[in-house]
Formats: structure tokens, sequence, C-alpha cells
């Protein structure tokens, strides 16, 4: 039988390496060169389907694969590098991160664990925000893909920690008690998934309402865990929010604290983006409270401008996260010395062994810039947050459906000779996909009250205060273009 001969003889590396470096630097150049001029393009382009092409049998030259790359996926990235993007809560990136997120998957590093320069640098990133957030010598953290990850990692240390048997042993279903948390009805939908994924189920998670600033009602909060012990239900964990994605609110986090102490539950912060706002003066004394918090996640591709992704989560007592994740079978026994060695591995502080070397463009990142020039970002995107919310206020046709707190706001346009909130919605609608489909602006939406808010959120290092007039030029000019048989006023 004769023996199949493999094409190349270098196994999957290139025959000539001299061209693969030249083909390599032409693609890092067309990026790069796209991201220089980023301004003259549109912001977002609708991509092309792909779910028809098959999986290629034979591979093609790297040239041509450059070509395919630049004509036809380079131009329809997300959108968010261009600074009039303004969608959702989206990090704007960084070429320094980027040129890190490159040369870690050149490395091709496993940061489950064991002894190598991944590690070493996952466990120096780490305790740069562990001292940043104050947070005890003893606490212990751990990257993730984001908020979304750290969220289930520390409400699975909260529900261990805090049930009155051995739920990681013996299941939910040991102990004979439902067990409930709370949070804003604000929260980010990561939480009640964290809820349903753990076993708790989604009715677990109470969702208490909140005052006109959008905060979380912290009476309510008081009432509602009251309710729940005289059902004989066991409230475990209360999560609190530093920034919320609809408008940015902060919750009375000094006071969920007090409330979680008295009661005797874990307190999580979602700190996704709003961590982050301690570097304002007038936000700085939230960080006498985050350091109190038994757990904070948060992210640094979002007001870090690190690459996608890169979140990380912080446990107050490092022995709980250890208990709930550690479980070494013989073929993962570390080494007192060698490459097996290397303790604490994070494999143990999470629910993954294979993980990605997400360390190098966080250093990347902050080495390069420094983190006050990301402080600095921050309070720029706060200030011009507020600066929109005054040029709205100049126009009869505007309305802001939210106070900013931080860098988000909620309006929504209001023309005369609308007969009610649903056509008023359905222009809103229109305005925010018309300014997407023509690649002038990408606000996002969501809903406040029963209105549809089109929802500006400020997280880009690119952004002028311009190109926010420019926004509002571009969204009154697509409402009249939606509405011919009501013409604004001229200003």
């Amino acid at each position: 039988m004769d023996d199949v001969q493999p094409q190349n003889q270098n196994g999957l590396d290139p025959q000539d390496w001299d061209l693969a470096l030249h083909q390599f630097q032409r693609a890092v150049d067309a990026a790069l060169e796209r991201q220089r001029h980023i301004r003259k393009q549109p912001v977002w382009v609708a991509p092309p389907s792909l779910t028809e092409t098959p999986m290629p049998a034979m591979g093609m030259g790297l040239k041509e694969l450059v070509d395919h790359f630049e004509k036809h996926i380079l131009p329809y990235a997300t959108g968010n590098t261009h600074p009039k993007f303004f969608g959702w809560v989206h990090g704007s990136g960084n070429i320094y991160g980027a040129l890190g997120e490159a040369l870690a998957a050149v490395m091709n590093c496993n940061v489950g664990g064991r002894n190598h320069i991944g590690t070493s640098l996952e466990k120096q990133v780490v305790a740069w925000f562990r001292n940043f957030f104050g947070f005890p010598h003893s606490s212990a953290g751990i990257l993730t893909s984001g908020t979304s990850m750290g969220t289930i990692i520390a409400l699975a240390c909260a529900r261990n920690s805090r049930a009155t048997w051995d739920v990681q042993r013996q299941g939910l279903c040991a102990g004979n008690v439902s067990m409930v948390a709370y949070a804003s009805a604000e929260a980010h939908s990561c939480v009640t998934k964290a809820l349903d994924l753990l076993g708790l189920g989604r009715e677990a998670l109470r969702l208490i309402p909140v005052n006109a600033e959008f905060r979380m009602d912290t009476g309510l909060l008081e009432a509602a865990i009251r309710a729940d012990r005289e059902q004989k239900l066991l409230p475990f964990c209360v999560i609190s929010t530093i920034g919320t994605v609809n408008t940015g609110a902060i919750d009375d986090i000094g006071a969920v604290a007090a409330i979680a102490a008295r009661e005797g539950l874990w307190h999580h912060i979602d700190g996704a983006f709003g961590a982050f706002s301690v570097c304002l003066p007038r936000y700085r004394h939230l960080a006498s409270v985050i350091t109190s918090a038994d757990s904070l996640a948060f992210d640094m591709h979002k007001w870090l401008h690190v690459p996608y992704d890169a979140g990380c989560v912080l446990i107050r007592e490092g022995e709980i996260q250890r208990r709930t994740f550690s479980l070494r079978p013989e073929y993962l026994q570390s080494l007192a010395d060698g490459l097996a060695g290397g303790e604490p591995w994070f494999c143990d502080y999470g629910p993954e062994l294979s993980r990605g070397f997400r360390a190098l463009k966080v250093w990347f990142t902050i080495q390069a810039l420094g983190f006050d020039a990301l402080s600095s970002a921050i309070v720029k995107n706060c200030v011009q947050a507020g600066q929109l919310a005054e040029e709205i206020a100049r126009y009869p046709q505007l309305e802001l459906l939210a106070p900013v707190t931080l860098n988000i706001v909620c309006l929504r346009v209001r023309l005369e000779g609308l007969s009610g909130e649903p056509e008023i919605n359905t222009l809103n609608r229109q305005v925010i996909a018309t300014l997407q489909n023509r690649g002038l602006a990408v606000p996002s939406t969501t809903e406040l009250s029963g209105k549809v808010a089109i929802r500006i959120c400020l997280t880009n290092h690119r952004t002028q205060f311009e190109d926010l007039q420019e926004l509002i030029k571009d969204i009154l000019a697509v409402a009249a273009e939606h509405q011919p048989t009501h013409p604004l006023p001229k200003q």
C-alpha cells in the first residue's frame, strides 16, 4: 500500500519564509493603512453572506489569501474603531494592543497553567488591577473573555460559599432550598444567564425596580430579601452595577454593600466598563466601596481599548475561587521544577484549561500608552457626553430620555404632527437604521419606559466633539427624510 506523500516537506510551515514574511507585511500594512485613514471610511458596511461558501480541500497561495482578506474581509468589520461608532459599549481598540494580540498568536501559549511567560505575564496583569482596585494580596483573579464569563465565575464562588451544604459535590437539590440573588432591573443580561448556567434558574434572580435615576431602589431590595426569607428561601448574593448598559447609571453601591453585609450576602459588582469611572474626580469615592466587594468583574476591551477579547474578574477571598474550580487529575500534576511548575495554575481559578495569551495585548496597551493616557481618554468621553447633552437641549425636536451619568446619552427625535408614541418610536428606529446603512454613524437603540431611544455610548478615544455635532445634524436630516409631511423647524 502506497503512502500518501505530503505536499510540503516542512509540514504546515511555508516553503519560502521570505515570501511569507513579505505577504505578512502586506496584510499588516493594509490593516494599519485602513486604520490610519479610518475617518475616510464608512462607519459600517453590510458584509456579504458567506454561509454557502464550501470548505476548501486545497489551500490557496498566501498572496491570493492576503488579496482576499484585503478585498472581502477587511472592509466589513464591526466599525467600532471608527470615531463615529457610538453603539452598544464597544471599545475602539489600539494598534499597540493589536500588535500584542498578533504576537501572542505567533507564540501560541496555553495559559491554563505551567511555568512560562504566558502565565507569568497574566499574574502580573491581574496584580496590576488587584492593586488598582485595592483588593488585598490574598485575593485572586483571572483574565476572561469578558464580564459575562467573569460573572459566571464570581457567582459560582458566591453560590458555593453561601450554600449551607456542599453544593459543589452534592448539587443544588441536596440543599432542599432555593437560592436567590438580587440585581437592578437595569442589570446586564449576563447576570440572568449566569444563574441559568449555574443551575439556579432564571427565576432565582430578583430584578429590583429602579428610581428616576435608573438606580436600584435599595428600599425595595431590602423588602425583597425579607419576603424571600419569610418564604424560607436562601438569599445568597446581591449584584450592583457601576455603569448600566442602558443609561450608564451607577447603583448606590455603598448602600448595597451595607445591606449585603448586614444580610450575610455575597456582594458582586458588575463594573464591565463603569469600574474605571474611578478615574473621574467625581467618582473616586467609589474606590473605597469597590475594594470591600466580594468580587468585581470588568473589561479591558471596553474603556481601556484593549482589542477584543479581554476581561477580568477579581475574587476578594482567593481561596474560595481556588476551591470552586480546582480539579487536578493525574495528567495535570505539577512538579517543583521545570515546565510543569509555575504554581498556581489558572485552570484552578476558572472553568477553562485551554486559555489564550490575553495578557500580552493588555500588557502591550498599558506599557505603550501608560495608564494616565487611558484614564484621560475616559475623562474625555464623559466630558463629551455632558457637552452632547447640552447640544441636544438646543434643539426642540430632540428630547433627552435619561440623566447623563457617565458616557451614555439617550435621546429621541420628536416631530410635530406625529400621532403618538408608536409613530415616534418608529421614526427613531428608522433614523438609527438609516444612519447605520449609509455608514454615517452607528448609534444603537434601547427602550426607556416604552420610548425608543437613540443611544449614544462614548467609549472611543478617537471621537472628537465635532463628530457629535455632525451626528446631531445627521439625525435631524434623516428624521426629516422619514417625515416629509412634517418639516423640521429652522434653527
